[in-house]
């Protein structure tokens, strides 16, 4: 069997998200039908939903109370926000692992946000992915060579013109004469 070509998929969503570490709470029915408070973090966050990891299992199409603290954005008037709306549970999956260790990886839909809410948090991702454009990924730390010369591994100090030489005798081919 021919391999697959990777197929680009095209980007359903329809509003940019931003990764985001927000403190939240997340309250709703959990599968023994009692009302469940959450307390946790989100991972992401658009103007139209959040994604976030739960200690409980929360059903799909589920309706829940999203209470999500809000940074200030420079720029802005107001300082932190709690943002308060609806939302409806898209996605809970579980997590491997053992019983009492499981995490699921939940996502919520906005319902009903109110058009100052959306603006609020629409200026929100927009200044995050700015932020993260601007810091961009860190290269990594450059590894130190292990076929350095001796002195250098041991710490000696050395004039440059003596580390330089003794690279460059290092770095040539030695012929042995039979």
């Amino acid at each position: 069997m021919p391999p697959r070509k990777a197929v680009r998929r095209r980007e359903r969503r329809r509003m940019s998200r931003a990764d985001a570490q927000l403190s939240m709470r997340v309250e709703g029915g959990s599968a023994d039908g009692a009302l469940t408070p959450i307390v946790t973090e989100s991972r992401n966050i658009s103007g139209s939903g959040v994604y976030c990891h739960s200690p409980h299992y929360l059903a799909p199409l589920s309706k829940v109370a999203l209470t999500i603290v809000l940074p200030q954005v420079p720029g802005r008037k107001r300082s932190q926000r709690l943002l308060k709306c609806e939302g409806v549970v898209v996605r809970c999956q579980g997590s491997e692992g053992p019983r009492r260790d499981r995490s699921y990886a939940m996502a919520c839909s906005f319902l009903g946000l109110e058009s100052d809410a959306r603006e609020l948090l629409d200026d929100y991702v927009v200044w995050r992915n700015l932020q993260a454009l601007r810091t961009g990924p860190r290269p990594a730390p450059a590894r130190r060579s292990a076929a350095r010369p001796r002195a250098a591994r041991t710490g000696t100090r050395r004039s440059a013109a003596t580390a330089t030489a003794t690279r460059r005798a290092g770095s040539r081919k030695r012929r042995t004469v039979h």
